[in-house]
């Protein structure tokens, strides 16, 4: 699965519906229709476990079918589509077991690169991680709506892999993106129902502390503590969305 910045590539077009407009006419075709399929996935647009038909994915994009088999099959290959045994084509989800254990990858990986962060990071990179917190702060005090839940994902991804980047381990930055891709498809959906999902005020500010301070114990603790908590906010939506789910099929 290829590692990429969410902020340029996943999250820049959130408030534009899937259409021609998606399309960058600088790159191939099929690298502008795998893009903006990609980013309409990741961005929520195309939910998870919504079917995908190509001849309207290719109308609405206003391109052939064979750029749009060919985007999809690459996105099959990073496992966010997936085909079902009767070739019906499907945005992947995220099932409880996936979401536990993409947390533990994270709590794995993370607590590495805070390690790392503390020794590593320059100032420049502390500075912003100070500036990510700051604008998270005055993102929570806004009206909820679905411009500021992705804003607030799209700071939550930029403050994690900022942390990657400061450990200067360019492997732990591209396994930790493989990681934000699928759990991005967990996040969209759990926030849109639940803001408080998602914890990046507090909780950041701790962890920024500590990797100002260059202070590693404490970098690591509150990694854990806020990937921990984190982990268990999901778990007890996706179980909420879940109930409510099988209240509404068997109404």
């Amino acid at each position: 699965m290829s590692g990429c910045n969410l902020s340029c590539k996943k999250l820049r077009s959130y408030t534009l519906p899937l259409s021609p407009r998606s399309l960058q006419r600088s790159q191939s075709l099929q690298e502008q229709t795998y893009q903006a399929l990609r980013t309409a996935i990741l961005s929520g647009e195309l939910m998870p476990g919504q079917r995908l038909i190509e001849t309207h994915l290719a109308k609405k994009l206003q391109v052939s079918r064979t750029p749009i088999r060919e985007a999809v099959r690459q996105l099959q290959r990073e496992e966010l589509v997936i085909a079902e045994p009767n070739n019906i084509l499907r945005v992947a989800t995220i099932s409880m077991t996936d979401a536990i254990q993409l947390y533990d990858c994270r709590l794995a990986l993370e607590q590495l690169s805070v390690v790392e962060a503390c020794e590593h990071a320059t100032e420049s990179q502390i500075q912003n991680l100070n500036l990510m917190v700051m604008q998270a702060e005055k993102l929570i005090n806004s009206k909820p709506s679905q411009l500021t839940n992705f804003q607030l994902l799209d700071l939550d991804y930029r403050f994690h892999r900022l942390l990657a980047e400061s450990s200067g381990n360019l492997w732990l930055r591209s396994l930790l993106d493989q990681v934000f891709d699928k759990m991005m498809l967990l996040r969209i959906h759990t926030i849109q129902n639940n803001r408080d999902v998602l914890e990046i005020r507090t909780e950041h500010r701790q962890i920024y502390e500590a990797v100002q301070a260059r202070n590693p114990d404490a970098a690591t603790q509150a990694i854990k503590a806020h990937l921990v908590a984190s982990k268990e906010r999901v778990a007890r939506e996706m179980q909420n969305l879940q109930q409510t789910s099988s209240i509404v099929q068997e109404g």
